[in-house]
């Protein structure tokens, strides 16, 4: 899978709610989506974007990679950072979406899959 961390110049991240319906439903989310056979990550990127948020990737960079068992599914999480868009984020498939801080990150729910991301983008304060 193909995941984003997008922020904006007031360094807030962009989070996405997952439909109630689907694997880890009702939690929050960094955007993204599946790789298609044969599509390079930064494509399947760039589609997932467009097609979850209505905004068009204009660069991006590697930020690092998850293997996660979850028992019922195992997923591979490659992560960038998002650079650079063009457009305004918006729920495309109706999903809620939101701009929070960093240290608000941690009053949302992510699936556990999503926690190394959670380690870079929030690191504990000594």
């Amino acid at each position: 899978m193909a995941v984003a961390v997008i922020s904006d110049r007031q360094g807030q991240i962009l989070i996405a709610k997952r439909p109630d319906d689907v694997h880890q439903g009702g939690l929050w989310e960094f955007p993204g989506g599946k790789v298609e056979i044969g599509e390079e990550l930064e494509a399947a990127l760039k589609r997932e974007l467009a097609e979850e948020l209505g905004i068009e990737l204009l660069s991006c960079e590697p930020m690092l990679k998850i293997s996660h068992d979850y028992h019922d599914k195992a997923v591979l999480l490659d992560v960038w950072h998002v650079t650079d868009f063009a457009g305004e984020p918006y729920g495309r498939e109706q999903q809620p979406i939101r701009w929070v801080s960093r240290q608000a990150l941690c009053d949302y729910r992510f699936p556990k899959a999503n926690q190394p991301i959670l380690d870079v983008l929030t690191p504990a304060i000594p």
